[in-house]
């Protein structure tokens, strides 16, 4: 009987562990804001200042990626910025490419494993001294479209892009136990006018 009794005391124990302790954490809820009152970002609720650094995944080969990223890490930073061409992973209408060198996904999860938080710059123009801002050249067929633009035409492009690409980055969004804090949405607009 003292054996049993110690088994299920012990049993119980673990299990108020897990009940009080254990998971309010793992249920936590993550976030990434902005306090403006207070003029700082918050993570978790906390303020957090965040130190950055470039790395275009478009130009590195992905068997390199882990090291550049490592490299970040070491030297400081706590964050990753990247762009997301549209054209790199959109060369024809319908066709899109993400895996390999172009498995963004893959360089996200690869920013996280190392410590890294992510800020995704998608465009959808992204300049990055890249061949037409990251715009497919495809789009340029129909010579009435406006680029950057409210044109419907543009637009109905862009939604087809978003409709592939975000889907697949969800569930790296920061709140969702990802590393992405923050997702860029268009770069320089207004002042090429």
């Amino acid at each position: 009987p003292f054996c049993k009794m110690a088994a299920n005391h012990a049993i119980l124990t673990v299990f108020l562990l897990i009940y009080f302790f254990i998971d309010p954490i793992l249920t936590q809820t993550r976030s990434f804001s902005i306090d403006y009152e207070n003029d700082t970002f918050l993570k978790d609720g906390k303020p957090f200042r965040y130190i950055a650094g470039s790395l275009h995944y478009s130009r590195v080969p992905a068997y390199y990626w882990k090291d550049r990223l490592l490299k970040m890490r070491a030297a400081g930073l706590n964050v990753v910025q990247t762009y997301v061409p549209w054209n790199f992973h959109n060369p024809f209408p319908g066709v899109y490419r993400f895996e390999g060198d172009y498995n963004v996904v893959e360089f996200i999860q690869t920013a996280q494993d190392v410590g890294l938080l992510v800020i995704l710059r998608a465009g959808p123009y992204v300049c990055g001294e890249w061949e037409m801002g990251g715009f497919p050249s495809w789009l340029l067929r129909n010579t009435s479209i406006v680029l950057r633009s409210s044109d419907l035409q543009y637009l109905k492009f862009v939604d087809e892009w978003y409709s592939v690409f975000f889907p697949i980055i969800k569930h790296l969004l920061y709140e969702n136990g990802g590393p992405i804090i923050t997702v860029q949405v268009e770069n320089e607009y207004g002042s090429y006018y």
